[in-house]
């Protein structure tokens, strides 16, 4: 953490909402901060860049409800900074546009308080590239504005010289301007902007929310209240709105705007959630198993002391990898202990993860279940042999049962164990009985098992909730849990992996 006599201030631009156009810098300095003093953000998601120990402050508005002044802000900025505490304040698109952030750069200026700037992508330009608009094409328009769309433009003592806007600027961007659109385009219109000049209204550009209405200067009122559109939204006016139709490649992504539940534990879900969002899925996290290490490691660390007596070592998942090496470390061991024993891993994550270690696998099946394993080991001589299986705690006993009529000895030891997370699940609730849920997957048993307990505890009606949601399961013993438990499954794909998850999913989006 900085600290110095008077602290410092970062007057930080957080983007338009899309996490992935947050600055490198912007990132490092949240990172840092002591305090962070932020508006109503577009997403949320760019506070987790903070420690987990820095204070965070909320002094947005939203729908015209102010949680603090303009004054008591610039007041608190400065109160933080005096104290020696590295203040970032943080406000959605850039500071210096339409964002007051030149009022509260001259507080901390009379207050004697270093401070730096830190530009962020306004969305008067993002906004309009993911709905397909360039606000210049040598084609259309060299010039462009941007314009407050706060100001009442039917006030006599406009600040806003709406002749020379209408006549001589090629695209117009008006900013905050949804609830004055009605009175923007008619001022346009009375100064000489033809009543066909295209406009394009996109709502909460650069997520998957986003949602854009085209019409022209005469309707584009009448077409933003049939579409029931509300703030925040960017409007766009001029020619250069054609290009819309060529150029809308955001909007055009094959899981835009589709609401997809992914159940799986946080720590393994980014990957997953990270291809869902960028084929342009709204992504719930809503995980319902969390992995920890066993209530004991007694029968593991046992295992560890000897494992000369195994000739098998066999992994399951990628959390077994993980904890088994850590166990082994924590026991001051190393590879060494394993010199002679020959190593399974069941699918090709969980292979990933072995070879990793530096160890390349003896046995990977084709496919990614128990039952392939057990295929497996019939073309090995096991009678007699010892396996050492480290897995989740309760896992499905059809693995050491088939191996052991194989004629192997198996030592299952619980290396992990997977628990119910105890989180909200308002949000969720919400959506499923509203029918605002596309899809929810599933990529183990135990996150069907436990997201239907969830809600079941509390005798909600989950049965009907679902009724109109797709579910997706990684494989055939998911979806059988899933089926036992009353949902009903629309996919599965043909390998058990997230990136077949992934794509099954597209093609089941592409073919409703």
């Amino acid at each position: 953490m900085e600290r110095n006599e008077k602290g410092k201030v970062y007057l930080v631009g957080a983007g338009p909402g899309d996490p992935g156009l947050l600055t490198i810098k912007a990132k490092a300095c949240l990172e840092k901060a002591d305090v962070v003093i932020y508006d109503y953000l577009a997403n949320e998601a760019f506070l987790n860049h903070a420690d987990e120990k820095t204070e965070l402050i909320y002094v947005g508005k939203k729908g015209g409800d102010h949680t603090l002044s303009q004054e008591e802000i610039n007041k608190l900025i400065v109160e933080k900074a005096l104290k020696g505490l590295t203040v970032v304040r943080l406000k959605g698109g850039d500071p210096f546009i339409f964002g007051r952030g030149g009022e509260e750069a001259e507080e901390l200026v009379k207050a004697g308080v270093p401070f730096e700037v830190v530009p962020g992508i306004t969305s008067a330009i993002a906004v309009p590239a993911y709905a397909g608009i360039p606000l210049t094409h040598r084609d259309y328009t060299s010039t462009v504005a941007f314009i407050t769309g706060h100001e009442d433009p039917t006030k006599e003592t406009s600040s806003i010289a709406w002749d020379k806007l209408a006549s001589s600027v090629g695209t117009l961007v008006f900013l905050m301007g949804v609830g004055n659109l009605k009175q923007i385009a008619e001022r346009l219109m009375k100064h000489g902007r033809s009543p066909d000049t295209p406009v394009a209204l996109i709502h909460r550009g650069t997520v998957p929310e986003q949602k854009t209405v085209v019409g022209r200067l005469q309707d584009i009122a009448e077409r933003a209240q049939k579409e029931r559109l509300k703030p925040p939204a960017i409007i766009v006016v001029g020619d250069i709105v054609h290009l819309r139709e060529q150029l809308n490649w955001f909007e055009n992504k094959p899981l835009f705007g589709k609401r997809i539940v992914v159940t799986r534990a946080r720590k393994q879900a980014s990957g997953f959630l990270a291809r869902l969002t960028d084929l342009g899925a709204v992504c719930i996290e809503f995980p319902t198993i969390q992995v920890v290490p066993p209530k004991s490691w007694d029968a593991l660390d046992r295992a560890m002391m000897r494992l000369e007596r195994y000739q098998w070592l066999l992994f399951t998942s990628v959390n077994g990898v993980k904890y088994f090496f850590k166990r082994l470390e924590d026991l001051g061991l190393d590879m060494r202990e394993l010199k002679d024993m020959k190593v399974g891993a069941i699918g090709p994550k969980t292979a990933e993860a072995v070879y990793e270690k530096g160890i390349r696998p003896d046995l990977v099946p084709d496919e990614y279940r128990a039952e392939a394993v057990v295929d497996a080991f019939r073309k090995w001589n096991v009678k007699g042999i010892k396996i050492l299986l480290p897995r989740a705690a309760r896992a499905r006993e059809v693995l050491p049962v088939e191996l052991v009529k194989l004629g192997a000895n198996v030592d299952e030891i619980p290396a992990y164990e997977t628990v119910r997370p105890d989180h909200d699940k308002g949000r969720v609730k919400e959506m499923l009985e509203k029918g605002e849920i596309d899809m929810v997957t599933f990529t183990s048993s135990s996150t069907v098992t436990n997201f239907v307990e969830m809600f079941r505890e509390e005798g909600q009606d989950l049965k009907t909730w679902m009724a109109k949601v797709a579910v997706a399961c990684i494989g055939p013993i998911t979806a059988q849990t899933a089926e036992e438990q009353g949902l009903s499954v629309r996919l599965v794909p043909e390998e058990y992996t997230i990136e077949a998850l992934t794509s099954a999913i597209v093609q089941y989006f592409a073919s409703v």
